[in-house]
This record gives C-alpha cells, sequence and structure tokens, in this order.
C-alpha cells in the first residue's frame, strides 16, 4: 500500500507494517472520540514514526497514486476530530 504524508511525500508499506499502522490509526479514532488529545497525539506520532521508518521512501521520480493520505505532523487535535473518524484514514 502507498500512503502519502502530506508535505513529506510517499512511502510503500508491507502488510505487516500496514496492520500496525492501521492498529494506531484505529487508536487515534477512539482518542479523538473520546476527546483524549493527549492519548491522539501520542498514537498519531507513533503511527507517523512507523510509516517513515519501516516503509519504504518513494523518491519524486516514482510518484504513484496514493492509497492513503494521512495529515502533516503539525496537525491539531481539532484537526484531527475532522479525520480521525469511523475507520479511521485506514479503512479497515
Amino acid at each position: 500500500m502507498i500512503i502519502r504524508i502530506m508535505g513529506e511525500g510517499q512511502f510503500r508499506l508491507d502488510e505487516a507494517t500496514l496492520q500496525r499502522v492501521n492498529a494506531l490509526d484505529n487508536a487515534g479514532v477512539a482518542a479523538v472520540e473520546s476527546d483524549d488529545e493527549d492519548a491522539f497525539h501520542v498514537a498519531f506520532e507513533e503511527m507517523l514514526d512507523i510509516i517513515r521508518n519501516e516503509g519504504k521512501h518513494l523518491g519524486d521520480e516514482e510518484l504513484e497514486t496514493s492509497d492513503v493520505i494521512v495529515p502533516p505532523a503539525d496537525t491539531s487535535f481539532a484537526e484531527a476530530a475532522a479525520e480521525f473518524t469511523g475507520d479511521g484514514l485506514i479503512p479497515d
């Protein structure tokens, strides 16, 4: 799966990494739903770290259609409330 972090580029994730990212995505949704800003930021930052460090960064010459677009690292909790709903960014 190809995931784009807005402002940072695209990353290709294998299935095992995607499952871990999806679990953190679901934790972010739960944190937003329970109005727990601290828990949201912990889950979101870990999700971004896994994508960056375990995904294969695609260079500019490898531009592909992104399957998922993740908001930038500086996303506020208020902005997250609009993104992290239902199934989250990554459908289950």
